[in-house]
């Protein structure tokens, strides 16, 4: 699969086939025009001499020291020598290949200065499946993540590369690539911008889209495993709220029930669930709609561009303007915002695990298995999932609001976004294993009443995880069965 960039917005979906699917990137002959336009203005400001910040002068608070014109390529490379100081754990390779996905739909638009070599050498990158070892911490936004992507382009430091750890030079020797040479501003532009959190949340969004959808699913289970009363998904009633996220979740359910005999002998066992059941469209509903936020936020960052300075204009009228686009604050708040939402998620279907494994709510067997006592069944699995909601919540506290001061005083407000991206998707990680816990017991808890009784949707999705997991008749390796769960949620669709 080959994608072309650069005549149409860009979705976030395409960041992610190209960086979890291996898709091939391409820019069009528009973006290339573009970024070429811009190149020669940087070119015609070096020969003239008049200075402009980032393309010959010092950097941050360093603006106001200006340099000649041999020192500007030693600038652009000691940028990515000085600034690639992160730490921590190494990103997976496909977080890494989605901020350079970004950095490339920035540099797209023409308006960075970099040259057409250097965003080719970050395509390449891509196309051959190097992938630069960027430490996870020590970005306040930008700057240290794609600095460690700019070190894999000149040829220093490691990378991923055929499964194996090496060393940049050698992966570009291997695939008869060279280390690319950095003019005026390159440097700058390699790690400036919103790539980074950018990158990250088009990730954390295909992993909250897929987990909205699964959520409904599993909650579904649920409730009909407790004999729900349907009347809280009823159309009139939902419609009372507008919200497009009550709704949609409100059909879903009431189609994943459909025809359900369970359901129907349960009318009237009761006259009100527990929140956690009744409350399934106002809960999933509300996450959908910051979901939906959170989307319009990070896709209009993924369309934006976002360097300091920018290049403006043409090779004979032209300006360079020092601002703050590079200041992630929409991206960061959407990323703490859409991680509260999945704190959420994850916290009410805890609720539910919890009732499917209580005998004196569940009116099934304790702890899901026949012959409790000598087995314990689903008990520490609940266990599980009360301690991943309880990560969840401090991972859930906003990041945007953790400022600091950097650059003597030149920077004094951050966003913390890249912060926020690498947290949400790390709660991300935690719900699949939350739904994945609920999964097996709304499955298990099913198996009591009679799977073929279930509902249309519900008995399709409980079929697909018996494909892989068969049902409790005592106690086994509880956590491999949670692994394959997760694979289900993570590779097939419940319509």
């Amino acid at each position: 699969m080959e994608l072309i960039w650069g005549d149409a917005p860009l979705r976030w979906q395409e960041v992610v086939a190209v960086a979890r699917e291996g898709a091939q990137l391409q820019l069009s002959s528009a973006a290339w025009q573009r970024i070429n336009n811009a190149r020669q203005i940087v070119d015609n400001i070096v020969v003239s001499g008049k200075i402009a910040y980032g393309i010959n002068t010092g950097l941050g608070a360093l603006c106001n020291i200006t340099l000649s014109d041999d020192q500007l390529s030693q600038l652009s490379r000691n940028t990515l020598l000085s600034h690639a100081c992160g730490v921590g754990p190494l990103l997976s390779d496909e977080q890494a290949r989605a901020i350079i996905c970004a950095a490339i739909a920035n540099y797209s638009h023409g308006k960075s200065g970099i040259s057409a070599p250097v965003v080719s050498a970050l395509l390449a990158l891509l196309n051959h499946q190097i992938t630069p070892n960027i430490p996870s911490q020590g970005s306040v936004g930008y700057l240290t993540h794609m600095a460690h992507v700019g070190l894999a382009l000149i040829g220093v430091g490691n990378v991923s590369y055929r499964g194996q750890q090496v060393s940049a030079l050698e992966a570009l020797q291997a695939e008869g690539l060279t280390p690319c040479p950095l003019g005026a501003k390159e440097g700058l532009s390699l790690v400036n911008g919103t790539p980074c959190m950018t990158g990250l949340c088009c990730l954390a969004l295909d992993d909250a889209s897929r987990m909205l959808d699964w959520a409904d699913v599993t909650g579904a289970m649920s409730f009909e495993a407790l004999r729900g009363q349907a009347d809280a998904f009823d159309a009139e009633i939902l419609a009372l709220k507008a919200s497009d996220g009550i709704q949609r979740v409100g059909q879903r359910l009431r189609q994943l029930i459909a025809g359900s005999a369970i359901i129907a002998e349960s009318h009237g066992v009761r006259t009100q669930d527990a929140l956690s059941l009744r409350s399934i469209p106002q809960i999933h509903g509300a996450c959908r709609d910051q979901f939906d936020h959170a989307e319009r936020q990070i896709v209009t960052e993924l369309n934006a561009a976002t360097d300091n300075p920018l290049v403006l204009g043409t090779p004979d009228t032209w300006r360079v303007v020092s601002q703050a686009n590079p200041h992630g604050e929409s991206v960061a708040m959407a990323a703490d915002l859409l991680a509260m939402a999945l704190a959420e998620i994850g916290s009410v279907a805890e609720r539910r695990i919890d009732r499917l494994i209580n005998p004196l709510v569940s009116g099934l067997p304790a702890f899901l298995v026949a012959q409790p006592g000598v087995n314990s069944g689903m008990m520490i699995a609940q266990y599980v999932a009360a301690s991943l909601c309880g990560e969840n919540r401090q991972l859930a506290q906003p990041a945007v609001l953790d400022n600091f001061v950097t650059s003597a005083l030149q920077e004094d407000h951050l966003s913390l976004g890249t912060s926020s991206a690498l947290k949400l998707l790390k709660l991300a990680a935690n719900l699949y294993q939350i739904l994945a816990i609920e999964y097996l017991l709304a499955a298990q808890a099913l198996d009591f009443h009679g799977a073929e009784k279930a509902g249309q949707g519900t008995r399709q999705a409980w079929q697909k995880l018996r494909a892989q997991v068969a049902t409790w008749q005592e106690d086994r390796w509880l956590a491999p069965e949670i692994a394959k769960a997760v694979a289900v949620i993570k590779t097939q669709r419940v319509e």
